[in-house]
């Protein structure tokens, strides 16, 4: 029971993601963030993407449901300033998740997830995780250097990494602003996460177009179906599934997955100061 919670916190996370609270840069973080930006390096170097999927100041408010009951909250926001490194540009992006109600009694979640991406090459600088799960409790502090393709999990440890390389929350990010208007039933997009130390590819298919009901009326969605090993949680490939709204947000309007013990589901309720107009069906 204990995996299948924790669990239902990493969807939000992890499958585009998924996160309130909002924190500055403390000193050592900003001196680290400073050094993986190699300052003798040219500022073209790095590839250039446009985004026109988000901007500064988006919320995104979820709510989680374990069954029938409702487990907790998940925020994801942009801060509205940006921060400035080296003659970088960078998005600071926070998102949490945490229980309500009974669940909060008997199992209390705090996560806390920060990503710092570059706003020209939408790439991390710098990944924060802070994980408390009903007592269990790990933190993680990524270094991405994308001259070197090196991480730094600390420890005096580095890896190296492909180019383009995401961490769980940035790439969720990035993935909003793929093309998808030629999308066809069937088609795989992947993208390359580094996450506890290893490489780890996400991928999803898409399914198809629908029109589903959020609490913000009725959205025409693009529903996605992340490639999810069999066995340990899932019964089959396809009990996982996630739909985003059919527009240049490509924001989360809902996420199901059917477990060995139950069905977890993530719902759209707020969203705030996004870049576009959501594709309301008539």
């Amino acid at each position: 029971m204990k995996k299948i919670k924790q669990f239902s916190f990493k969807i939000t996370l992890v499958v585009f993601a998924i996160a309130l609270s909002s924190a500055k840069l403390l000193n050592y973080e900003f001196y680290e963030l400073e050094q993986t930006i190699d300052k003798t390096t040219p500022v073209d170097y790095l590839p250039q993407k446009q985004n026109i999927a988000f901007k500064e100041g988006e919320l995104l408010s979820y709510k989680m449901h374990y069954g029938l009951v409702n487990a907790g909250v998940a925020i994801l926001e942009v801060k509205p300033d940006l921060i400035e490194v080296s003659g970088r540009k960078v998005y600071h992006i926070v998102g949490t998740g945490f229980t309500t109600g009974t669940t909060d009694w008997f199992f209390k979640v705090r996560d806390k997830y920060e990503t710092y991406m570059d706003k020209d090459a939408l790439l991390p600088w710098m990944f924060v995780r802070n994980v408390n799960e009903g007592g269990y409790k790990f933190s993680q502090n990524y270094t991405f250097n994308h001259y070197t393709k090196k991480v730094d999990v600390g420890g005096g440890e580095k890896f190296d990494f492909p180019a383009g390389v995401q961490d769980m929350v940035s790439a969720f990010y990035s993935a909003r602003n793929l093309d998808l208007s030629k999308a066809k039933e069937g088609d795989l997009f992947t993208l390359n996460c580094f996450l506890d130390k290893e490489i780890w590819p996400l991928k999803i298919k898409f399914v198809g177009r629908e029109t589903i009901t959020t609490e913000l009326g009725k959205i025409k969605a693009l529903k996605f179906r992340p490639i999810v090993q069999k066995g340990r949680i899932f019964k089959k490939e396809e009990d996982l599934n996630v739909w985003i709204s059919d527009d240049d947000n490509h924001i989360v309007l809902k996420a199901q997955a059917d477990v060995l013990i139950g069905s977890i589901k993530m719902e759209l309720t707020k969203a705030i100061n996004l870049a576009n107009d959501i594709a309301k069906a008539n």
